[in-house]
């Protein structure tokens, strides 16, 4: 027997199983750096199960042969693990389409599509197992092409279709993504992103359709594998060096607008050069009701406002009581990066606008709001992620 393949194999999932560690500990740690915990968290779950779980249940399977039962068992779990990893990740996709919003459909779908899968899988002889040698007696490491399961027709069928409706799944997000967006630029790693994770998946889809036939013997089955591996190690160093890509697309500013104690408007900034007339009425009808209220107490006050939610936007409220001004940004979701972003604007514009801000902290001084109209580039300095 050739063990080229296998020591191969083996000595790819020990990588593969230590980046996965890596990235799902990294992730859940900074899951905030994330734009949301439920994205990092989400992140982290596909990479424990594609890393961790599919990658190990595959190993046992196709490297090592244990018994006839077992590994057909573990083959079984690995389809589940990499049905569950691809749902998981056409969540994740979705999410940045539309911020913390997720499409029931195709959800349900998938869901229905998974109850019969494990249907299918619980039904007697839906994998045979092929070995091109005598069975062992005890456990051996094994040629992986000496080792092969058949799927019957139904297995084969649910897992085709499921598949395909992935990938269109991931480019309509990705295409949907593209036409929206006014940055096309920034769209692209969602492309590239559909691509890099439809290579494995039609690679699985030829080792389904070919695996009985001469076709097989291509290797189809290995070259799945190490393409998913080559494309989880390209994806993890992503999520550990560029988080943003996971909040700047579905995360977006509208405005930033900044209040006098006295309700004078000092500076207005708009992220996007025409606001959605729906987002935009809902916005201001709550801010021209409570803002002149809200300015006029919150020197007061020792429990304060933070968040104003609507329904097309959160309103993002930074008091700063010994300034006598408070922030007002408008986003379609409140985050912990665009608190920071928030957080370290509010306080280099403390420090440069200090004089101009001590001179107006008596109420009934006149406001000259042409001193703070040069706040441009400080904002886009501490926003330019969004703009």
């Amino acid at each position: 027997m050739n063990y080229t393949t296998s020591i191969s194999l083996i000595i790819g999932y020990f990588f593969i199983l230590s980046l996965s560690l890596i990235v799902t500990i990294h992730t859940i740690r900074n899951r905030k750096n994330y734009g949301t915990p439920f994205m990092g968290l989400l992140i982290a779950a596909i990479a424990f199960f594609l890393g961790f779980i599919h990658a190990t249940l595959y190993t046992l399977s196709v490297v090592f042969f244990i018994s006839e039962q077992l590994n057909i068992l573990f083959w079984k779990f690995s389809i589940l693990a990499w049905f569950v990893s691809l749902i998981i990740t056409s969540l994740l996709f979705s999410s940045f389409r539309e911020y913390k919003k997720i499409k029931s459909f195709p959800f349900l779908f998938y869901t229905l599509l998974l109850g019969l899968l494990i249907g299918a899988l619980l039904v007697p002889d839906s994998i045979m197992l092929n070995l091109s040698i005598s069975p062992p007696s005890s456990i051996i490491f094994i040629d992986p092409s000496l080792i092969n399961y058949n799927f019957n027709f139904i297995l084969a069928g649910i897992t085709i279709f499921f598949q395909i409706l992935v990938i269109f799944h991931y480019f309509y997000i990705a295409i949907i993504i593209n036409i929206r967006s006014k940055k096309k630029e920034e769209t692209l790693p969602v492309l590239l992103n559909a691509i890099i994770f439809s290579i494995p998946i039609l690679l699985n889809l030829l080792y389904i359709i070919f695996h009985q036939t001469p076709f097989r013997d291509f290797f189809i089955r290995e070259l799945f594998i190490i393409i998913l591996w080559i494309a989880y190690f390209g994806v993890s160093i992503m999520i550990i060096k560029k988080p943003e890509i996971f909040y700047i697309l579905p995360n977006r500013i509208y405005s930033i607008n900044i209040f006098h104690k006295s309700g004078v408007l000092l500076y207005s900034y708009d992220f996007e050069e025409q606001a959605d007339s729906k987002t935009e009425s809902t916005i201001w009808g709550n801010i021209l009701i409570g803002l002149n209220h809200i300015l006029s107490e919150f020197l007061d006050k020792k429990d304060k406002i933070n968040v104003i939610q609507t329904k097309e936007a959160d309103i993002v409220v930074k008091y700063e009581e010994d300034s006598g001004y408070a922030l007002i940004l408008i986003t379609n979701r409140k985050n912990s990066i665009v608190e920071d972003l928030l957080n370290n604007f509010s306080n280099e514009f403390k420090l440069k606008y200090k004089n101009e801000l001590n001179e107006i902290l008596d109420i009934n001084k006149i406001i000259n709001v042409s001193e703070f109209s040069n706040l441009k580039d400080l904002i886009e300095k501490n926003f330019q992620l969004y703009l």
